[in-house]
Order: C-alpha cells, then structure tokens, then sequence
C-alpha cells in the first residue's frame, strides 16, 4: 500500500463537475493498494498518517499531527500509484489491486480514519475525479507499507 501524503489548507474532488468531497486545513492523501495488500497494511499505514508530524507547532516546527490540529483528511483512491514505467513508455497497472480487492480495503481505511476521530471525505472510487489541492509548504510526504513487514 502507498500513500501521497500532502498537508493542505483546502481540497476538493469533483465528479462529473459535482463536489463530492471537500476538506479545510488537514491531510491529502493519494492511496494505491496492491495486489494481496491486507488490513494489517492498512492498518500500519492509517496509523502512519494519523499521527504523522507535519503541522507546525506554536514554535513553528513540523511538531503536530492531523489529529492534534483537529483536521481533516480528503482520502483519493489512486491506483496508478502503482504504475511501473521502468520498460517502454508506457506504464503497466499489474501490481495494483483489483477493484474487487482494493475497494473494500479502501473503505476499511476511512473507517480506520473515522475511528480516530479524524472527519474523512472521499472521492468515489473507480471514477473520473478532478482534485483541486492548497498544498500548504508545499508539504509532500511519501509512505509504503512495504517497508514496514
């Protein structure tokens, strides 16, 4: 599983020109899940951005997280996050999860957040969605739940 973690000061996604989900100060978050990805994954990598210092402190050093600032997190399934272009120009999608997987992973991941106290919106996932992101910084941070296990 990984995850493009931007720290925000507004995102929305659109669909079809409708908002279907939109945030204030808090977390972006990219999440491609691969094939055989599981909720311990999940769950290491919810917890990695629950917690993930990156919001300035009253001394101005990245000191706080999304749950101390009381923020927000807009979740965006990706799964070209596991795109591989290493041969040709093209890339291939092989290692991504198949929706029938990732899905319910994915919805296992806002439930993760909730349960935290974090307010979660989404897009819809497997749609066309157009995201407008105030990177605040900016501020990008990659995670792979890879490297945990």
């Amino acid at each position: 599983m990984r995850a493009v973690v931007q720290r925000t000061v507004a995102s929305k996604v659109t669909v079809e020109g409708r908002v279907v989900g939109s945030i204030g100060q808090g977390l972006m978050v990219l999440l491609g899940i691969k094939k055989g990805d599981t909720e311990d994954e999940a769950d290491y990598l919810m917890e990695k951005i629950s917690q993930l210092r990156i919001f300035a402190d009253p001394q101005g050093k990245m000191n706080l997280s999304v749950q101390d600032i009381g923020g927000e997190v807009l979740l965006i399934s990706q799964f070209t996050l596991y795109g591989d272009a290493r041969k040709g120009r093209r890339p291939s999608f092989t290692e991504a999860g198949p929706p029938e997987e990732a899905e319910p992973l994915f919805d296992y991941c806002i439930e993760n957040l909730r349960s935290k106290g974090i307010k979660v919106e989404t897009g819809e996932f497997g749609a066309d969605m157009k995201v407008d992101i105030c990177n605040d910084g900016p501020c990008t941070i990659l995670l792979d739940s890879a490297r945990a296990f």
